[in-house]
């Protein structure tokens, strides 16, 4: 049972209640303030919107994946598929996935397919896992359907933790790149000022360089950030609530030095895995390729390779589909063309997934590998500047005062 806040209007008096009462979901407890009388105006689950709640509950890549690989476990072990929830529902340690399991239960128990529970919540389950159960339960295979999902998710969790990783790193270097820096500035450079101004020097050229930016930043340090914090800020909100914003990130994403090739090669090996999953499973070709295009995440690459899907429909073998398209890179149609002579093209799509992830892996060493020398080295150039600023200064003066 689960408990909900309720805003409600009393039939007889007109007035506007407010409270809690324990139900099912809010279409029971929807009824039950009907029953008493009162008009409900709003029912949300308590906590809902809470924002520590809501972090508290949310439901993780790895619950989902534990949640997956469980109840495949389960139903490949002959178990009923509503024991099957119930038993996952009861073993999960996430609130928020406890919470959807039991919506799920209920939606099940009362006649609706597993697709159709599941559907119920697309934020959770996206259109390669709604697909891959709908074509499990029609084929009577959704045990290995579910298997092959929590596979697929832990090797994409995995990749990306990589990435993020090799991102990760960089960032850490230039924080302490920034804040060796703002030390420097702070505190030591407005020291070596004072000693020449009491001895009545000039300062040298490198050295009131480092004043002037110090000086600078001291004044309109505040615009400066809030400048940086607004440009943050829009750049978010272009990005992220904005067609266009996205469609431009996702293009840098696949141009940017370094890493764009690395992406490329991340979503087409997403491309291939997720058609290798759905032809395996029974799923018609232009329905397998178009949701392994959604799968891909990016809008520029969704954008090129929906253009395989006219050549499909009419007619065209995939190989054919897939070759020539720009972000297509060749191993995959290659591997296509030969499971199309040997009947096994869904086999050879995950082949060429398997070469890609693997290249993706090396590249990443490679990557996280190179940046270090070369951060050391900017980090070194910077901080060898500001040393060279303030400490060649202090050097001069104490000569000429020797001399």
């Amino acid at each position: 049972m689960k408990r909900f806040d309720y805003k409600a209007k009393d039939k007889e008096t007109g007035k506007m209640l407010k409270g809690n009462i324990q139900a099912d979901n809010e279409q029971t407890a929807g009824r039950l303030l009907i029953e008493q009388g009162l008009i409900p105006q709003s029912v949300v689950e308590e906590g809902e919107n809470d924002p520590f709640v809501k972090v508290k509950n949310r439901i993780t890549t790895k619950d989902r994946i534990v949640f997956t690989r469980q109840l495949a476990t389960l139903i490949g072990a002959g178990l009923p598929l509503s024991a099957s929830l119930r038993t996952v529902a009861d073993q999960t340690e996430s609130k928020g996935m406890r919470a959807v399991a039991e919506e799920i239960i209920t939606a099940v128990e009362s006649g609706k397919s597993l697709f159709e529970a599941f559907s119920a919540h697309p934020k959770i389950f996206n259109g390669v896992y709604l697909a891959l159960i709908q074509a499990g339960e029609k084929s009577g295979t959704l045990d290995i359907a579910l298997k092959r999902l929590a596979d697929q998710e832990e090797k994409d969790a995995a990749m990306m933790s990589k990435i993020k990783g090799a991102l990760v790193y960089p960032a850490i270097i230039l924080v302490v790149i920034i804040a060796v820096l703002a030390f420097m500035m702070i505190l030591v450079v407005p020291q070596v000022q004072g000693l020449y101004e009491d001895m009545g020097e000039e300062l040298p050229g490198l050295t009131q360089a480092l004043v002037d930016i110090t000086d600078f930043f001291g004044q309109f340090g505040w615009l400066v950030a809030i400048i940086v914090i607004g440009i943050g800020v829009g750049a978010w909100f272009f990005v992220k609530r904005t067609p266009m914003g996205r469609e431009v990130a996702d293009s840098f994403k696949l141009h940017v030095p370094l890493f764009g090739g690395l992406f490329r090669k991340l979503y087409v090996s997403r491309f291939a895995r997720t058609s290798e999953m759905m032809l395996a499973t029974g799923v018609p070709m232009v329905e397998s390729i178009t949701t392994a295009i959604e799968s891909t995440n990016n809008v520029v690459v969704e954008k090129e390779f929906t253009k395989s899907l006219e050549d499909l429909k009419g007619g065209k073998n995939l190989s054919e589909s897939l070759t020539g398209l720009e972000y297509m890179l060749p191993l995959v149609p290659q591997m296509a063309g030969i499971g199309e002579q040997s009947g096994k093209i869904d086999e050879m799509l995950g082949k060429a997934a398997q070469v890609y992830e693997n290249e993706l892996d090396e590249q990443i060493n490679n990557i996280s590998t190179m940046i270090e020398p070369i951060l050391m080295v900017i980090m070194a150039g910077l901080i060898g500047v500001v040393v060279g600023g303030t400490l060649l200064p202090i050097y001069s003066l104490v000569n000429s005062v020797s001399a």
